[in-house]
């Protein structure tokens, strides 16, 4: 359908190729819709053109044995009219001179909608509209016509009205099906179409609704020990001797801490950081570590495992040979328009565009100049907030722990270094967002500056900048929480300061029940905001709902929100940065893939509800993968393994308290732990000393101040504890990589099995011709030789 407002002043030059029909009874009498259909000889011939896969027989393979349990699953299951079943075929490229070598039934339902909807805007890319003898050979293209605004849209009708079946009992009604069992909500539980899904919106779509599928149910499995393990935490609660000594009055309450802060905070009992520490064993117990080597294992059996699923939907959906689309290797309008010079392409022999390397140059340094520069934004955001967690700190300590403003009660569960921790947090989720805004139109305004010259180089530049910014903005104060903060602040009369000590900023300590449970805060705070920012926002998307009387239905689909060709770039985005939430940091918050779960349950049925219902129907586009994004995930995977570890060793307190209980402890228990990890620094005024966390020797040693043989031991346990538990999980994951193959061994069976067949009856099928015309010319030779030789005896006689 092309809507176009008032005349139509130019045409393009395809008449021979469609059937149109127009329509001037538009609601607002200014808009005119002209709609396109193909007859089968022009689909057919770009079939051949595209070589688009279609069956040739019925595949002769046995399937697989019945899965035991099976009923198991029925509740979960779709009928078997959505689900849309197809009969095992084996396929081939389509040749328009071989149709009867071809299963084809019936025309008008041979090619499926997507298959037709893409070869028409496949044609319509590559019509020109120029007269005959005009200079003006490069107007080509719907793009063009769309940029220029001779079009003000160009899309694929949906098939009916998502929530009524279509009128003609004879017609599909695909939409219908996909609204009422796939986008509404209370289908969370059944499985996706994803064969209806293909053949609605096409191969591109579907590849992503089956990736975040597979990527949901393997999230499952680490969910549910994310839980074991918190749960075990719990169940441990008691068995916290550290916790207890703190909470202990004649212990923790005996203990008299230096301050946290230079002027307003004062000394403090260790025993006010009772609930602190209760919390912190929740997620720092020996159940983490476990559930850290667990997740490294478990991102590597859920790339591998996608990876077979990806080769059997490659097969299934017919994209085995299937190489990059041509649309998306199509020279992009803006190119040609921008770029005035032309030189002969060596393959076409054509006078194509192109862009100097001098310009090239220039326009990438200031690209990566201006990527440097909002990375540069992001940091400085990010120091800002950490100035702020500095500064204010003194004012929550003298606040909340105030006896005059009566708000001791508070204080007993909010600490300063949770005020501080949760404000801060909140102020650099909402500097995220605003950086996050304002970035993703400098993304694309850098990259358009760039003019790359196809659609697929352009959405991988795009994709190269968007995610590089969007890591440092989420990922950089987890970062800094988890391995910069409370490591150089050195120790009293002696503090590093911020800035030099003329700011009086010292460098933040972590909470006393240590630094994972801020890092926790930190992720839950940032990682779920974003998601229920993200749902809140397509969930309130209004409701385009127009009565037919009101509306033809051509209007009802123009009306819809126009999904563009980077539609998907930020649905991948989004769920790759989450991605990288329940794997770089997964040791401080085992309950991250639970909280993507359920995110990710609600995100499957918003996205299938906005494509059925708020947006356009989307012009199909192949695709055999996710493509630049499983590199991404590659890389993440691998660095989460790094981060997990160095997370355990520095962030969590597990490595001292080994260290402590099997090579300092006399009783071979956790007693006396609290004590040991704390250092003396006597102050004058006061009788009792003072202690901070630290390993250091007393005043009047002859090392006072200086790290005592304890600290080195411990940070040669977390070195060897980091060298350790990377190569056992490397190994691990390399073993499960290497058992693991990218095919399935009956796909690759398959693939084998149809190549042969394709061979073999390719060969019969070219016998058989060349037998017909052989007894074709073989019956017409002898009839003209006796009628010659009849005309011969008949003049004879004569």
């Amino acid at each position: 359908m092309l809507p176009c407002s008032s005349t139509l002043h130019k045409y393009l030059q395809f008449s021979f190729l469609f059937y149109f029909c127009f329509y001037q009874d538009s609601k607002d009498q200014k808009s005119y819709f002209l709609k396109i259909h193909a007859p089968w000889d022009v689909l057919a011939t770009y079939a051949d053109v595209l070589k688009i896969k279609v069956p040739f027989k019925v595949s002769d393979i046995p399937h697989g044995r019945d899965i035991p349990w099976e009923w198991l699953s029925h509740p979960f299951r779709l009928p078997e009219h959505v689900m849309h079943p197809q009969s095992d075929y084996f396929t081939y490229h389509f040749d328009k001179t071989k149709t009867d070598f071809y299963l084809i039934n019936d025309k008008e339902t041979f090619f499926p909608p997507s298959t037709r909807n893409r070869i028409v805007f496949y044609i319509l890319a590559r019509c020109p509209y120029y007269k005959e003898g005009r200079k003006e050979k490069d107007k080509t293209g719907i793009k063009r016509l769309l940029s220029n605004g001779t079009y003000t849209a160009a899309f694929p009708l949906h098939d009916c009205r998502y929530w009524k079946r279509a009128r003609n009992a004879e017609c599909e009604s695909e939409r219908y099906n996909l609204y009422k069992h796939w986008a509404r909500f209370l289908c969370f539980y059944k499985e996706q179409p994803l064969n209806l899904i293909r053949k609605y919106y096409g191969e591109k779509i579907g590849i992503y609704f089956a990736w975040l599928g597979f990527y949901t149910e393997m999230l499952f499995f680490a969910a549910v020990m994310g839980l074991i393990c918190f749960v075990y935490g719990v169940l441990s609660y008691d068995d916290n001797i550290s916790s207890k000594e703190i909470c202990d009055a004649e212990i923790g309450g005996s203990i008299l801490m230096c301050p946290l802060c230079d002027k307003k905070c004062t000394f403090w009992t260790l025993n006010s950081t009772c609930l602190s520490s209760w919390q912190s064993h929740l997620f720092d117990n020996e159940g983490t570590v476990f559930f850290a080597i667990f997740m490294g294992i478990w991102v590597t059996l859920f790339l591998e495992l996608w990876k077979r699923r990806q080769a059997r939907l490659e097969y299934e959906w017919d994209l085995v040979d299937f190489e990059e689309e041509q649309q998306q290797l199509q020279i992009r309008p803006e190119f040609e328009i921008k770029c005035t010079n032309r030189r002969l392409n060596k393959i076409t022999q054509e006078m194509e565009p192109y862009l100097p390397i001098t310009t090239k140059c220039a326009r990438y340094c200031l690209s990566a100049a201006t990527v440097i520069f909002w990375i540069s934004l992001i940091i400085a955001c990010i120091i800002g907030v950490i100035a702020y967690r500095l500064a204010v700190y003194a004012s929550f300590a003298s606040v909340i722990k105030d006896p005059v403003r009566k708000i001791q009660l508070v204080g007993r569960f909010i600490t300063p270094q949770l005020a501080t921790s949760v404000t801060a947090s909140c102020i650099n989720f909402v500097t995220i967002m605003v950086l996050n805004f304002f970035y993703e139109r400098v993304a694309i305004w850098i990259t358009d500056m760039e003019i790359p010259k196809t659609h697929l180089e352009y959405e991988n530049r795009l994709t190269t900048k968007m995610f590089m910014f969007q890591f440092v903005n989420y990922y950089s104060s987890c970062f800094y929480v988890a391995f910069f903060k409370g490591k150089f602040v050195n120790y009293p009369g002696d503090y590093s300061y911020m800035f030099g000590k003329w700011t009086n900023l010292r460098n933040e300590e972590c909470d006393p029940g240590g630094c994972l449970i801020e890092l926790s805060t930190q992720l839950v705070i940032i990682m779920a905001g974003k998601q229920l920012w993200g749902n809140i926002q397509e969930a309130l998307l209004p409701g385009r709902h127009h009565p037919e009387n009101h509306y033809s239905r051509w209007e009802q689909d123009h009306v819809l929100q126009n999904f563009s060709q980077l539609g998907l770039f930020y649905e991948y985005l989004e769920m790759v940065i989450q991605f990288g939430f329940i794997t770089l940091f997964v040791a401080s918050f085992p309950l991250a893939p639970l909280l993507a779960l359920f995110n990710n349950i609600l995100e499957i049925r918003v996205d299938a509800w906005k494509f059925t219902t708020q947006f356009r129907r989307p012009v199909a586009a192949k695709a055999r993968s996710i493509g630049a994004w499983q590199e991404i995930l590659n890389a993440v995977a691998i660095l989460s393994v790094v981060t997990n570890a160095f997370i355990m060793a520095f962030t969590s307190d597990m490595i001292p308290r080994m260290v402590y209980l099997y090579a300092y402890s006399k009783e071979g228990s956790m007693k006396g732990y609290v004590n040991n990890s704390l250092s003396v620094f006597h102050i004058s005024q006061i009788d009792k000393p003072n202690l901070y966390r630290d390993y250091r020797y007393p005043p009047g040693h002859d090392k006072e101040y200086t790290h005592t043989m304890q600290f080195w031991h411990i940070l040669a346990a977390k070195m060897a504890f980091i060298i350790i538990m990377e190569h056992v999980v490397f190994v691990v994951k390399f073993f499960v990589a290497w058992m693991i193959p990218d095919i399935p061994s009956d796909v690759k069976a398959r693939v084998k099995r149809e190549r042969y067949l394709i061979q073999e009856y390719l060969h019969n099928y070219e016998v058989e011709r060349l037998k017909l015309q052989l007894s074709a010319s073989f019956i017409t030779e002898p009839v003209s030789e006796i009628s010659s030789m009849t005309d011969k005896h008949e003049r004879g006689f004569q």
